[in-house]
């Protein structure tokens, strides 16, 4: 399986938060190029499509990092992190940079600011997940067959259960972690609905069903996407 991801230039001296927020990211499906200062951003921001930035680094400081970035690479999209709450040094950052977060934060929420950042600038459509024979633009909800290029249509739900396992790519997930997820309720023993789901969308996504590449069941737990 050849995956293509978004690429991320992470940039925070804080090694505990980089390995957690890094590993979280990873887990989202991103790349991410991890940096300890600002030393070396701009060789490193080539290729990425989004940019996050810690306020207080070692050397040269988010600020000034940011600037430099976004006079290389006028668009690519800045989103800063920092411990400093003042308006004034929000402002600072928002003159150049396309958010601001605040710490701490919650991954869901960094993950979330970040969606919005490459949908705006049209990152996350233009570059596909490659799956075996699928290429999936999450961004707007499309599937492809690669070799004969045409659309794969899935039902709202089919796509809801699909994405999920992709934000969540390799991870082996529960039923009840997908049935929870996907349809908001509780769910309940012996429901036969999200094997159903499952089992159309592998006659829709796999070239043999009977033995699926990309939905895989694991036994006694549920399914997964292998990374």
């Amino acid at each position: 399986m050849k995956l293509m991801s978004v690429t991320l230039l992470y940039v925070e001296d804080d090694r505990d938060i980089g390995i957690a927020v890094s590993a979280d990211l990873r887990d989202r499906g991103y790349a991410v190029r991890w940096l300890e200062s600002g030393e070396g951003a701009a060789e490193a921001a080539a290729g990425c499509q989004l940019a996050i930035l810690d306020v207080m680094l070692p050397g040269l400081d988010g600020f000034t990092v940011g600037q430099r970035l976004k006079r290389a690479f006028p668009n690519l999209p800045i989103l800063m992190l920092s411990a400093r709450t003042s308006i004034d040094d929000k402002l600072q950052g928002l003159e150049f940079a396309d958010d601001y977060l605040t710490k701490p934060f919650h991954p869901d929420e960094l993950a979330a600011r970040i969606e919005v950042l490459l949908r705006r600038t049209g990152a996350a459509m233009s570059i596909p997940l490659t799956l075996k024979h699928l290429m999936v633009y999450e961004g707007d909800n499309r599937i492809i067959e690669a070799d004969s290029g045409k659309e794969i249509l899935l039902t709202g739900k089919q796509f809801q259960i699909f994405s999920y396992l992709l934000r969540h790519l390799g991870q082996i997930l529960t039923k009840e972690q997908i049935y929870e997820a996907v349809w908001g309720e509780s769910y309940m023993e012996g429901d036969k609905t999200l094997m159903v789901h499952i089992r159309y969308l592998r006659e829709k996504l796999e070239l043999d069903p009977a033995a699926p590449e990309i939905i895989e069941t694991v036994r006694g737990i549920g399914y997964r996407v292998r990374a």
